[in-house]
């Protein structure tokens, strides 16, 4: 039966400069990331934009990236705290994926932190409210800083033809750019900060383009950026595009709500080359942090590859079982993925059954059991 649930507009759910020119390529679907749009499917399938993405180019509107903007001189002394992962050889020009953790080392954020000077860092978060977490911690902590979300919207280039598509845009220059490194460009007389990272497994960039205050006059910025970079590409056989689940899932690329949640730490998201205590360097949830390193976890995020016939995208969580029929984990992003030819997922697993290679059964909800085993992460090539 079709559904006729419609998402009503309002100020709490924001546009971004691009979302005319989304419209425009026929976006099927949106969803709300940071309370902005993000485009979810255009007329293609799933399976149509994996191919296209992995073997052209692609134009993704993630303005909803948003950036928690840290200025001032207690700037790095604040994202320090916020983070275990060690900032003292953070050199500008960088960006650091950092699990950001509560007191109870909680993870709350996995965002991507760009040091822009000394003085000046954007947090580029997912979907959880960093901006007043940060707020309450400079607070608190009496901190000489300045907490603000600039006007900035990322707009991704995704796919192995994205850096020819980038040169033409803004240069050779851009070749130069190393993975999770950016460097400022100009285009029509702005600055505008590339990054050669992206939510894919793809080679891919993300232009993290500065609008205006005016919101009309980033619009028209915007929609400029975007053409300029739709003519470059015709021959490149360029598509709009969104974040794709099957490469998403295939590349270990977790997601902030889905995969884990502040009840997960960062040791069972393997993220531990992130954590180490034995540094100097305080911050927040440190001591329990210290405390899981000792005790050890109880599960661990894993991949998963079961039979049957295809999977659509998973609405529910399905369970994962031992051969017992023991309750073991539960897959929350599951798909069918072409390449491999079986249907995958991620999956927190309990300790006694994480090991790779360990036979499980995938319980999809229609009554029937599949078999499956575990697997590394990313799902191997």
């Amino acid at each position: 039966m079709q559904s006729n649930i419609k998402l009503n507009m309002s100020r709490r759910i924001r546009r971004t400069p691009f979302t005319g020119k989304v419209e425009s390529c026929g976006v099927s679907d949106f969803t709300v990331v940071n309370h902005m749009l993000l485009p979810k499917g255009f007329k293609n399938t799933v399976e149509e934009d994996y191919w296209h993405l992995s073997k052209h180019v692609q134009i993704w509107d993630v303005s909803c990236q948003r950036q928690v903007q840290i200025t001032g001189p207690d700037a790095l002394k604040l994202v320090q705290l916020m983070t275990p992962r060690s900032l003292n050889n953070m050199e500008t020009g960088k960006c650091f994926y950092i699990p950001i953790i509560d007191e109870n080392a909680g993870m709350i954020n996995d965002p991507v932190l760009l040091k822009l000077d000394d003085d000046m860092f954007w947090i580029s978060i997912a979907d959880s409210d960093i901006l007043l977490w940060a707020k309450g911690l400079a607070l608190g902590s009496n901190f000489d800083v300045q907490i603000k979300e600039p006007d900035v919207y990322p707009l991704a280039v995704q796919g192995p033809k994205s850096e020819e598509l980038m040169c033409r845009v803004f240069g050779d220059e851009i070749k130069k750019t190393k993975f999770f490194n950016f460097r400022i460009f100009d285009f029509k007389g702005t600055k505008q900060i590339v990054a050669r990272s992206g939510y894919s497994k793809e080679n891919g960039f993300e232009i993290y383009f500065k609008g205006f205050e005016n919101y009309f006059d980033s619009v028209e910025l915007g929609e400029q950026l975007w053409e300029t970079i739709w003519n470059a590409g015709e021959d490149l056989n360029i598509s709009p595009g969104c974040p794709n689940l099957i490469d998403r899932i295939e590349g270990g690329l977790l997601s902030y709500g889905n995969d884990f949640t502040k009840e997960n730490n960062p040791l069972e998201c393997n993220l531990d080359k992130y954590c180490n205590t034995n540094e100097d360097h305080n911050f927040i949830g440190k001591k329990a942090l210290r405390k899981i390193q000792s005790e050890g976890i109880i599960q661990k995020m894993r991949g998963v590859i079961f039979d049957g016939s295809p999977c659509t995208a998973t609405g529910k969580p399905l369970p994962i079982l031992s051969e017992k029929k023991e309750k073991i984990g539960q897959i929350a992003s599951g798909i069918y993925s072409p390449r491999i030819s079986k249907n995958i997922g991620l999956s927190m697993v309990l300790k006694d059954h994480w090991e790779i290679g360990k036979n499980i059964i995938v319980d999809t909800l229609d009554g029937k059991f599949r078999k499956g085993i575990i697997t590394t992460l990313p799902f191997p090539k």
